[in-house]
């Protein structure tokens, strides 16, 4: 094994200018990352220094085996915390070969609302707030609970700290350092209600990029929870009954929300997403009528409500934005198992694009 493990830790420096770049793309259920690497002659700046590539459709769900290539265009690079040097993780969207965008690039779609003249003058910011669970690989159940039994009720575990609250709490630090040194602007972590189910937080990022770094952070996250045997779930109601579920609450402003009179601004946006409620409840990820009951934090699933500080309502607006007349909103809706693409420019559709 140490052996095994020297061979995993060369520092190839001086060795070969080479680089691995690891190509990294959304399978066909929308949620199964799948990644593979090649090798590179030198260091890269940039995606459009990178080669296309292809893969088997067939083999994830995305196209038939009598045609099954998929090409991978590079649309982002992060610093790879695993092999780390001059190596990169490459997140990518998928297309045909003719160059049409598959069904499953919703990444596609997103970039052209975001290119969109009105959306690029707003300077949309983003903030997700993205929970998971940690399972125990054997049985999928939470990590750290007894194995078919229950810890204590809920209370002690939110932000808590101790060998009894806190069930994971190095691969959380360790995926929190890693994207650190990605480059994610990973701006924090806690532990969550419910033993075992975490939160970090992307952002403030700007338009695509805070979907591209959410989706990396998931891929980051899934490679560490790999190496440890443990399984990672973004399921939005894991565990049935009274227990908390997971979600990806949704932080945003635009440039008219930062500025003076902003709250107005804001309001009249919340308004917006009230009248494409049951659109945007439909793209916020599967299971989430199991999450959204109207219990445990959530609104119910059939119900628009807005309010400032409330943690029941579908959006939430702080205590700041109110006093300060300017700031964002939250979207509290989207499930934890939410594609940060649509979702995200879905709100910046609605609330800059879309006329009621």
């Amino acid at each position: 094994m140490s052996l095994l493990n020297d061979l995993l830790n060369l520092d190839l420096t001086g060795i070969t200018d080479k680089i691995t770049a690891e190509y990294i793309w959304i399978g066909g259920s929308g949620m199964d990352l799948r990644s593979k690497a090649r090798t590179l002659n030198g260091a890269v700046n940039s995606p459009e220094e990178l080669p296309k590539w292809n893969y088997d459709g067939s083999s994830t769900n995305q196209a038939p085996g009598t045609d099954s290539e998929v090409i991978l265009y590079p649309q982002a690079i992060f610093k790879d915390p695993f092999r780390k040097g001059n190596n990169i993780l490459v997140m990518c969207d998928a297309y045909t070969p003719a160059g049409d965008p598959i069904p499953t690039n919703h990444r596609f779609k997103a970039a052209e609302i975001f290119s969109h003249p009105a959306v690029t003058a707003e300077i949309p910011w983003y903030g997700i707030e993205q929970e998971y669970t940690l399972l125990q690989k054997s049985v999928k159940w939470p990590y750290g609970w007894p194995v078919g039994g229950f810890p204590g009720p809920q209370g002690p575990y939110y932000c808590g700290i101790g060998a009894d609250k806190a069930y994971g709490r190095n691969i959380v630090d360790a995926h929190y350092k890693a994207c650190l040194y990605a480059g994610i602007n990973i701006s924090g972590i806690n532990g969550e209600v419910m033993p075992a189910q975490w939160e970090f937080q992307v952002g403030p990022a700007v338009g695509i990029s805070a979907a591209d770094q959410v989706w990396v952070a998931r891929y980051i996250l899934e490679r560490i929870t790999e190496i440890e045997g443990v399984v990672v779930s973004f399921d939005p109601k894991p565990i049935a009954g009274d227990w908390n579920g997971a979600g990806a609450h949704t932080n945003y402003s635009t440039q008219s929300m930062r500025e003076d009179g902003g709250f107005e601004v804001i309001k009249k946006a919340i308004e917006k997403l009230g009248l494409r409620h049951k659109e945007h409840i439909s793209a916020y990820g599967e299971g989430n009528e199991r999450r959204l009951t109207g219990r445990h934090e959530t609104a119910d699933i059939h119900t628009f409500s807005w309010g400032v500080a409330n943690r029941g309502a579908s959006v939430r607006v702080g205590r700041d934005t109110e006093k300060d007349g300017k700031g964002y909103f939250e979207d509290r809706r989207p499930a934890s198992n939410m594609d940060p693409y649509i979702v995200t420019s879905m709100i910046a559709e609605t609330t800059i694009l879309w006329k009621p």
